[in-house]
């Protein structure tokens, strides 16, 4: 009788550990969207195939390079609703009344400086803010906010998009595509893990972006170029245009390229694994990455350089990866990164978004 209750407790507490571990591997399996948005078929989370058809890119070193930084935006419901405003002009942006048609519950200390023209800073300012829902995405273009407690100001995206959705609409408008997916996130370039989604990048159209009459500027998963890209878009390579997915071939070995910084060696495996999306025009000798607002100062703290310049050994680091970047050529909504074994598993499940 005994042996039978003690042979009971011992399966019974058996079977609690399996489902506590089964449990702890599951959640191990699942993704947190804020951190990595979209769906694990997205166009942000879909690893370069086995089949994928390389084409060289021919990108040069550029004269600058830089994060191309982006805003997000937690809200919660309890800070004052402050209407969103378009912007008075791509210089002075914090002018005007003309509704976006929504307002957005956002601290009133927050600010975001406006452009200026001595010294000429223009900055993109992709921007994309989680509504108290935890699941509706608001995407703006050249955010800016001038005055505490004041009107936000921004070129809204239409429609918005759901957290948990492909993640491929946006306000980067010389592409259409995400503000949120592919951004480089804090804690990326200096935490131990690697980066498992694709990235974003801006190369100069007036050196590289194709246009004609039979290829507009653009491709999947873009859904547009600039206004001003049939004129202004001199490449001469069919294949790069905006939406034009970037990758560093399988045969590129890292050792070879002999990279200096660590962040340089984790953005080359993102490049080889994930590769990275052209969303804008640089609109100069620039290459850019869309990074998260913040990155700058973390990776600064954590080795003591800047990434954002025109000499260094991350400056050399990136210039030599965009000199390897290939375009993805069969890259379509049928085969997306190229399509056949991914390099690298599917992303997790989401779960549920917490406030």
């Amino acid at each position: 009788m005994y042996k039978k209750i003690i042979s009971l407790m011992l399966f019974f507490l058996l079977t609690l550990t399996s489902v506590g571990v089964l449990a702890q591997t599951q959640r191990q399996k699942t993704r947190d969207p804020w951190l990595q948005p979209f769906s694990s078929n997205s166009i942000w989370n879909t690893p370069i195939g086995s089949k994928a058809k390389y084409v060289p890119a021919n990108i040069k070193p550029a004269a600058w390079v830089a994060p191309d930084s982006e805003y997000f935006f937690r809200l919660k419901a309890s800070d004052p609703k402050r209407p969103l405003y378009t912007p008075g002009s791509w210089t002075k942006r914090c002018q005007g009344n003309n509704t976006a048609y929504i307002s957005l519950p956002i601290p009133d200390n927050l600010i975001i400086p406006d452009a200026t023209t001595k010294p000429y800073n223009t900055p993109n300012n992709a921007a994309a803010f989680l509504l108290p829902d935890g699941k509706t995405l608001v995407q703006v273009g050249v955010l800016a906010r001038c005055v505490k407690g004041g009107p936000i100001y921004g070129w809204r995206y239409f429609p918005d998009v759901s957290l948990y959705g492909d993640g491929r609409g946006g306000a980067h408008f010389g592409s259409g595509l995400s503000s949120f997916g592919g951004s480089i996130r804090k804690g990326e370039l200096i935490n131990n893990k690697p980066i498992a989604h694709a990235l974003k990048i801006l190369i100069w159209g007036k050196k590289y972006l194709y246009y004609s009459k039979d290829r507009k500027g653009f491709r999947y998963p873009a859904d547009r170029a600039d206004n001003y890209a049939a004129k202004e878009y001199k490449g001469t390579n069919p294949v790069l245009v905006q939406g034009s997915l970037l990758a560093i071939p399988p045969q590129v070995n890292l050792k070879n390229l002999q990279l200096k910084t660590v962040p340089g060696r984790k953005i080359f495996h993102a490049l080889q694994d994930y590769g990275a999306y052209v969303v804008d025009d640089s609109a100069w000798d620039a290459h850019y990455i869309n990074m998260e607002s913040g990155v700058i100062e973390e990776v600064r703290k954590a080795y003591g350089f800047n990434i954002s310049g025109n000499k260094g050994d991350f400056f050399d680091d990136i210039n030599t990866l965009f000199g390897k970047l290939q375009v993805v050529d069969n890259n379509s909504p049928n085969s997306i990164g190229g399509g056949g074994k991914p390099r690298q598993p599917l992303a997790p499940p989401i779960t549920h978004s917490r406030n």
